[in-house]
């Protein structure tokens, strides 16, 4: 007997369901730790979690294996959840192929962009610049991201968007402490960038791009290598406080 087709109407009758609450548990831990406002290598207790949070432990418990899963927490057998702290082999490949990515992102674009899209990016030097002047890392943060993917987008190549996208979190998660340590120079750069775009010089364009994301990459490496990583202009800490790790056999 030939299979039954299910009815032209079964589409319309799926039911949306809500993000389940492990997730929106993991997308706010994701960005507390972007943000650094938990830090590389911070003990994560359970409970101090979902009273921060205001939910039960067992979908910080849930969002902490996903965060286990995508890098971001290690799960030490015995001891409990700590923040990620990656190695600075680690962050040096990662920031060596954004270089990669992001100067063809910038090469394209310059061949493609125009008035909105160079509009676009100047708006976003000019939100980067005014949170630097208000001592803003978020908002120094935020504004790099945006133009860095916004540069990807005008690009037109959907590969590349979605390579870039993939490592759009780890980079704001490695520029937050040094966004102040680029600080002025790294928005100079920004706008010499927008200015090759708009004159559409493909070569200079993808230059600026390559140097700025070096630059960037050298910074970090300088700060590691300083013992300053993450202490510069650090972001105050939130009422999740790290406990000695023979208290993590109770969570």
């Amino acid at each position: 007997m030939p299979p039954r087709e299910l009815p032209q109407q079964t589409g319309a009758r799926r039911i949306d369901r809500p993000v389940p609450l492990r997730e929106r548990v993991y997308q706010a831990m994701q960005e507390l730790i972007i943000s650094r406002q938990l830090a590389p290598g911070q003990h994560l207790v359970e409970s101090e979690l979902a009273e921060m949070l205001g939910v039960s432990r067992q979908p910080i418990r849930e969002a902490l294996q996903l965060l286990n899963t995508a890098g971001w927490v290690d799960l030490q057998p015995g001891y409990g959840a700590f923040v990620h702290a990656p190695a600075p082999e680690e962050v040096d490949q990662l920031l060596a192929v954004r270089a990669v990515l992001e100067s063809e992102s910038a090469r394209l674009a310059s061949t493609l962009v125009g008035t909105e899209g160079v509009d676009r990016l100047r708006k976003l030097c000019t939100e980067g610049e005014a949170a630097l002047d208000a001592d803003n890392t978020e908002g120094m943060v935020s504004a790099n991201a945006e133009l860095h993917r916004t540069v990807t987008e005008l690009s037109g190549n959907q590969v590349l968007m979605d390579f870039v996208a993939q490592i759009d979190s780890r980079v704001q998660w490695y520029f937050t402490p040094i966004a102040h340590v680029r600080g002025q120079e790294s928005w100079r750069e920004h706008a010499e960038l927008v200015d090759a775009i708009e004159r559409g010089d493909t070569e200079e364009a993808g230059r600026i791009m390559r140097e700025h994301t070096e630059r960037t990459r050298k910074a970090y490496q300088k700060q590691v290598e300083d013992g300053a990583e993450g202490t510069e202009h650090a972001e105050p800490q939130p009422q999740v406080r790290s406990r000695r790790r023979r208290t993590a056999r109770s969570q």
